[in-house]
């Protein structure tokens, strides 16, 4: 999962500081959910999800498909 939250934000053009500000959390907390040391919370998946248009699943390597699904 850590890959491709990196990845993710990465291909978004977003720093690592942009998302954790989203995210009303620390840099430095951030960083290690994409380093894996610290687990992400389901509530912080959700998010990113809907900050990168895609599903909860994509992020938690569920799936290769980055659309989510239909409402």
């Amino acid at each position: 999962m850590f890959i491709r939250i990196r990845n993710l934000r990465e291909d978004s053009d977003k720093t690592q500081r942009e998302v954790s500000e989203y995210l009303f959390c620390d840099q430095s907390l951030y960083s290690k959910y994409e380093r894996g040391v610290r687990d992400v919370p389901v509530d912080v998946v959700i998010k990113l999800a809907e900050l990168y248009g895609t599903s909860t699943d994509y992020i938690l390597g569920l799936t290769n498909e980055k659309r989510p699904y239909k409402k």
